[in-house]
């Protein structure tokens, strides 16, 4: 027999599901869509990037094949490119509850070069991500919520290696081929409110990789000259959300019309100051003579 407990806890269950369906996107034919278009900047001068002893982490030779020369590691969170063209950085357009077909593939996120590539991933909540080892070294995923309430674990599991790679040492810093490992795949199931994550390798904390998980098809990243284009949007005027993870959310409002196309433009103000505790040092504490081996950026010189 239901109690009246019972009875009320699967009533709020019923009214919760219907509230969650009721904004469930739905695809549908857009007749007479428009366009949003533009190009994102970045207004000031580029951050420093953060800055990694190699000595202190597993791996320094074979990974230290991208470094600066100096037994240092950089991981530049900000990519500009000519004209300060912004790449990386995310355009939703908010509130669209019926549009275009939103289709999806599952979206494959490389280990490659002790770095994960790309650096900014759309995903899908409730669907999962594909994570790829092509280096012959050990890395392991390590996937974070954020937002100011904290950060929540979302996944946490070893990255295993192609067992056709040499294992030394001093082969695996002379080895160029990247053969992959098993495809590691997890499901994002974000927190009801939260829907940008960060990604970090266990062993190698310079491996960094960032994902925001949408609704709708409504959004794009930007290219590397900044620009980005969105199409099939139903007219009307909507909130435009401008993500990057480490200037957060900045909004915009756009109207859309019947048949036409918007241009936004923004020029994204550059944060000031130290924004990293671990820089780059010239003298560090641990120098490259502990290690009894070179440290050879053969595969790309890192500056700033």
């Amino acid at each position: 027999m239901l109690t009246r407990g019972m009875l009320g806890a699967l009533l709020i269950a019923a009214l919760s599901a219907f509230h969650t369906a009721a904004y469930v996107y739905e695809e549908t034919t857009v007749t007479d869509g428009g366009t949003l278009s533009g190009t994102i900047t970045l207004n000031g001068v580029v951050p420093k990037p953060k800055g990694y002893n190699l000595v202190t982490f597993p791996d320094p030779v074979y990974c230290g094949r991208v470094s600066d020369g100096n037994g240092w590691r950089l991981l530049q969170s900000f990519q500009v490119g000519a004209q300060q063209a912004f790449q990386g950085v995310v355009v939703l357009i908010e509130g669209v509850e019926k549009g275009k077909p939103f289709s999806f593939q599952m979206p494959r996120i490389e280990a490659i070069d002790c770095m994960f590539k790309p650096f900014v991933t759309i995903v899908r909540d409730r669907m999962p991500v594909e994570v790829v080892n092509m280096d012959p070294v050990m890395h392991d995923i390590q996937a974070y919520e954020t937002s100011e309430l904290g950060p929540r674990v979302l996944f946490n599991v070893p990255l295993p290696m192609n067992a056709l790679h040499p294992r030394e040492m001093s082969q695996a810093a002379q080895y160029h081929k990247h053969l992959p490992g098993e495809p590691m795949r997890q499901t994002v199931k974000m927190t009801k409110g939260r829907r940008g994550f960060v990604m970090q390798c266990g062993f190698h904390a310079y491996m960094e990789s960032w994902g925001l998980a949408i609704d709708t098809p409504y959004f794009a990243v930007t290219d590397q000259d900044g620009q980005f284009r969105i199409d099939d949007i139903p007219p009307g005027t909507y909130r435009i959300t401008i993500w990057h993870p480490r200037l957060g959310e900045k909004e915009q409002t756009v109207t859309i019309e019947a048949n036409g196309t918007a241009r936004l433009d923004i020029a994204l103000a550059a944060p000031t100051g130290r924004l990293y505790a671990n820089e780059a040092i010239e003298n560090p504490r641990f120098g490259l003579g502990i290690l009894g081996a070179s440290i050879i950026p053969t595969l790309e010189r890192q500056s700033y």
